[in-house]
């Protein structure tokens, strides 16, 4: 399948499985997913995250359990065709697709970790996301400023694929993945 078949396909079936989820269980799974990925977070500085969609895993019982040394970050656009930063959190503004990013007067942060959103992903560390690139191109920025970045795919179970996902050159691919269930190291 092309990466556009993968995606739309990989876009319904997560749909489905969030719209399933009662809120109880939800927070259980998003509990879960903070207890594996917040052990690889000891030592980042800065962990930059999302603002989830409706049915994206949320990020921020991640974040709200970070240390007193640690900053979290959020992706932040000036407009849709303008490269993703990372501007210091909370989420308070509604942004270019009326998902909630800092404010603009929050500080510009370059992250150790970053924790992607996921629509498919390989146990490879290919990912498919939204594709419009956004992720690929600000990791690419930090990586050529000479920023090393670790990247940590956080998804649902049924977003994993057992089988290779198509890699273009300019994909930028997870070091790993977490979901509530397990960690995959991919590099």
């Amino acid at each position: 399948m092309s990466k556009d078949q993968l995606r739309n396909d990989a876009l319904l079936r997560r749909h489905s499985y969030a719209s399933a989820l009662w809120g109880a269980a939800r927070k259980t799974l998003e509990g879960q997913l903070a207890r594996i990925v917040l052990p690889h977070l000891i030592g980042a500085r800065i962990v930059a995250a999302y603002h989830p969609m409706k049915d994206e895993i949320s990020p921020y019982p991640i974040l709200d359990q970070l240390g007193p040394e640690q900053r979290a970050a959020l992706p932040w656009f000036a407009d849709p065709d303008v490269r993703m930063m990372f501007r210091e959190a909370p989420a308070t503004e509604s942004g270019p697709w009326n998902v909630l990013q800092p404010s603009p007067e929050a500080e510009v942060l370059a992250p150790d970790v970053v924790l992607v959103p996921v629509v498919l992903a390989d146990r490879q560390g290919n990912r498919i996301g939204h594709g419009k690139g956004h992720y690929d191109r600000a990791l690419a920025h930090l990586r050529d400023g000479g920023h090393p970045v670790r990247t940590i795919g956080i998804a649902w179970e049924l977003q994993i694929a057992e089988e290779p996902i198509p890699a273009d050159p300019w994909d930028q691919p997870l070091d790993a993945i977490a979901t509530p269930a397990e960690w995959i190291q991919c590099r």
